[in-house]
């Protein structure tokens, strides 16, 4: 596939997060290896610093003294302090330090055990044969609106047990509150953002006074646990309770469609990664965390400096809001040997596409799980599945993905 690179003049020095050049969006992986090699720590106009490497990731994730997940100060300004938008970003887990991130991550660490997730194993595959079955019979299909994006909808669904019929406006919200962390928003993205908070929040005020009436069992519904509060030390208040619940449908949509819509198109690009898992189907895990490498879903992260820091030969002050570039990270010759190569056989395979330290992805386990059996139970029905001309990226900066990705199941 023939991708867009930088042009042979483009200085990486200039490089500006908020005014990116022609062609990053469509394909920022050659952008990055010139900032790997050029500018890994790049101060940026606004007054942020852009960091590429893996080791300053790596270090600023696991300190959570020196680096804050808060973003009050970056999204008041963003988003409008006390508007829709901004108590949703302000108080779920990912934006959040202790105790509020705390409370939040022991009540969820403590319903995705092992035991939980793999309980939720007989019906993700039943989620997944059945939208096979169901694609089976068209000529054409799109990976992403027929199979890829839906799987996600209906796990996270369960897990809160979300009635089956209330799924449909889950997804549009959740692309509208995500696509509002863009670096720079349009007036029509900001207001659909807000309008989808506020539409979301509406629809969970009713769920919640629902399941407060006929509690779940907190063993399986998630939701009924974040009510009582279990794993955690007292309750959560009414808003931290309905913008976590947003943060759950959230977190675990987006990124788990791209995780699973960039495989299928990696495994198209890259015939003899495909030959491989189809003739050793026990390579499917290591598979997994090579799509996570190679085209992390989520591409850049955000921390926020509590002190003057030292990074590299550059001193950044205070208060400083730092750009994360897991995607860059992802690509560092002092981590990977051959970054720019597509190995579903690299060992090890350190990557950060769930972050680390205390914030790493509380999901990556069952986000793992939904890309294993998504991606291998549609190989082993269509080994021959082709992706068409048209494929359309999904055109955002932090998160990649396909927002259509069209091809023909059989030859």
């Amino acid at each position: 596939m023939t991708e867009a690179r930088p042009e042979a003049d483009w200085d990486p020095s200039t490089f500006d997060l908020s005014h990116p050049p022609s062609g990053f969006v469509e394909n920022p992986f050659p952008f990055y290896d010139g900032l790997l090699t050029h500018c890994p720590i790049l101060p940026q106009p606004d007054g942020s610093v852009l960091l590429c490497r893996h080791r300053d990731l790596d270090r600023i994730y696991r300190d959570t003294a020196l680096y804050s997940s808060d973003k009050k100060a970056s999204f008041g300004p963003k988003f409008g302090v006390g508007s829709p938008l901004f108590e949703h970003h302000t108080t779920s887990l990912v934006f959040s330090d202790p105790p509020l991130h705390t409370r939040v991550r022991k009540i969820m660490t403590s319903a995705l055990t092992p035991r939980a997730i793999a309980k939720m194993e007989p019906g993700l595959i039943q989620t997944v044969d059945y939208l096979l079955e169901q694609m089976s019979c068209k000529p054409q299909v799109d990976l992403i609106e027929d199979f890829a994006a839906s799987i996600p909808i209906q796990i996270i669904g369960n897990l809160l047990d979300v009635p089956m019929e209330e799924r449909e406006p889950l997804r549009d919200w959740s692309l509208a509150i995500l696509g509002a962390l863009e670096p720079v928003l349009s007036e029509e993205q900001l207001e659909t953002g807000h309008r989808a908070v506020t539409e979301f929040k509406t629809y969970l005020e009713d769920l919640i006074a629902r399941r407060r009436a006929h509690p779940g069992d907190p063993e399986t519904d998630v939701l009924t646990r974040l009510i009582r509060g279990d794993g955690a030390e007292g309750q959560l208040s009414e808003i931290e309770l309905m913008q976590n619940c947003i943060f759950i449908l959230n977190a675990g949509h987006e990124t788990t469609t791209n995780l699973i819509g960039n495989g299928l198109a990696l495994l198209d690009d890259h015939p003899q990664a495909r030959q491989d898992l189809l003739e050793q189907p026990d390579l499917i895990n290591g598979a997994v965390e090579e799509m996570l490498r190679f085209r992390s879903p989520n591409q850049f992260g955000n921390r926020e400096t509590t002190a003057e820091v030292t990074l590299g030969d550059h001193r950044i002050p205070a208060g400083t809001n730092l750009h994360l570039c897991i995607g860059a990270a992802n690509r560092d010759p002092e981590v990977f040997e051959d970054p720019k190569l597509f190995d579903i056989h690299r060992k090890p395979n350190r990557h950060l596409a769930f972050a680390g330290g205390p914030h790493v992805c509380v999901g990556l386990t069952l986000a793992r799980m939904e890309g294993r059996i998504a991606i291998s139970r549609l190989l082993a029905r269509f080994p021959d599945y082709t992706c068409l001309p048209g494929r359309e990226p999904g055109g955002r900066i932090r998160f990649r993905g396909y927002a259509s990705l069209p091809a023909r199941l059989k030859i």
